[in-house]
């Protein structure tokens, strides 16, 4: 008889590298969006790049704002929905409950990102995941092709939800948009003198009602959305594509040639509506070039994992690319020691740089510290069979300690 033991984690010879670089690189990604916004309100997100960005610091924001915002969050949810293909195979595979085991997989990602929330940032993914986590595996049961339609209209309907949304508000006079931006700008002025300023207790305060204000209220929209991207990454993982990348070259060019006409279509679009939006969140200029760099973003992932992928079929590529693999199994160590770094770079409680670096010094700062922990990763797997956090994930989610030494090959 099977026994729990069978569910643990993958070896390291079947494990599908190609996901994992995949996974570093869009934990770089997201970390070069995360670090604007331990600088600036929450409050100000659909603000676009601020008003006094010149110079290099504009050109950055700029390249950011287009290429990167959006993009890399919606990779990695395309990845969270290819590994549950996997994980529930091999679950299913040892004759035990899917249910049982990735809903205690999903609670910890929960208390991770509750945790996270209240400790760290309030910009917090992780238990939007862990939400969507929960209905994903309820839906398990779809068809492929059914999952992928799904999962387009979930993410379809809330990009038009953007798009209505600004329609309303373009019919608006202008002075109720700025009697309804004056809550949210006394918000952010409250929250911009707290940060840089505030001892451990205040930011911690500001953190929870930040994430009451703005986190909370946007999971209506954000979860579903979520959910569609889980889906999509599902019927990719179902379809067999990713097993044998150089086998399915075809189907990559195919997608890559379908996927990024429309997401630079979609891009281009929103960004000709504007990239400075003074009224931020109720702004209806802003809110349309959300929903249309919405439209694009998901077009923009599929296209950049068709690009990695296809530049991980040839030996140069695989050689290159590699150095992300290691990243990408640690990314929830790295990723919540990310917002510890930043926590202490920029909150009053630590050297208190809050606003002072502009996004050049920002993203110089992320690559610097992804550099690091690209270092650390292959030092720290060299010896270990899973990063930190991924061992006490592992932990919680098969109810059994697993083994944290790596074990030496036999001569």
């Amino acid at each position: 008889m099977q026994t729990q033991a069978a569910l643990g984690p993958v070896p390291t010879g079947e494990r599908l590298e190609v996901m994992d670089v995949l996974r570093g690189i869009a934990l770089l990604g997201v970390f070069a969006m995360n670090i604007e916004w331990f600088n600036r309100p929450m409050q100000q997100m659909g603000s676009g790049i601020p008003v006094d960005a010149t110079g290099l610091d504009y050109a950055v924001a700029w390249v950011v704002y287009v290429f990167v915002a959006g993009k890399f969050w919606t990779m990695f949810s395309l990845l969270f929905g290819m590994g549950f293909v996997l994980m529930s195979g091999r679950i299913t595979a040892a004759g035990l409950s899917v249910e049982r085991v990735y809903l205690r997989r999903m609670a910890a990602l929960l208390l991770f990102g509750v945790l996270h929330i209240v400790l760290l940032w309030p910009g917090d993914i992780l238990h939007t995941y862990a939400i969507a986590g929960a209905i994903l595996m309820a839906m398990r049961t779809m068809a492929p092709k059914w999952q992928l339609l799904t999962g387009l209209l979930l993410y379809a309907g809330i990009a038009a939800c953007y798009l209505l949304f600004a329609a309303v508000m373009f019919l608006l006079p202008e002075a109720t948009l700025v009697e309804l931006t004056a809550p949210i700008a006394a918000s952010a002025e409250r929250a911009a003198s707290v940060y840089p300023d505030g001892g451990f207790g205040a930011v911690l305060v500001q953190r929870v009602s930040d994430y009451a204000q703005i986190g909370l209220m946007g999971q209506t929209m954000l979860v579903p959305m979520v959910l569609g991207v889980f889906l999509i990454g599902s019927w990719l993982m179902s379809g067999g594509w990713l097993q044998a990348p150089a086998a399915q070259r075809r189907f990559w060019w195919r997608l890559l040639a379908i996927t990024l006409p429309m997401g630079l279509l979609f891009t281009a679009l929103g960004v000709s509506v504007g990239t400075t939006f003074a009224l931020g969140a109720m702004d209806p200029r802003g809110i349309l070039a959300q929903g249309l760099m919405l439209c694009g973003a998901l077009s923009m992932s599929l296209a950049y994992i068709a690009l990695i992928v296809l530049a991980w079929t040839s030996a140069t590529g695989a050689r290159v690319l590699g150095v992300f693999a290691p990243a990408g199994r640690m990314a929830l160590t790295h990723y919540l020691g990310q917002s510890l770094i930043c926590s202490l770079l920029f909150y009053g409680y630590g050297f208190g740089l809050w606003g002072e670096l502009g996004r050049a010094a920002q993203t110089g700062i992320v690559l610097g510290v992804f550099a690091l922990q690209i270092a650390v990763s292959h030092l720290w797997l060299s010896h270990h069979r899973h990063g930190p956090m991924e061992w006490t994930w592992r932990w919680l989610t098969y109810g059994r300690r697993p083994g944290w030494r790596r074990i030496p090959a036999l001569p």
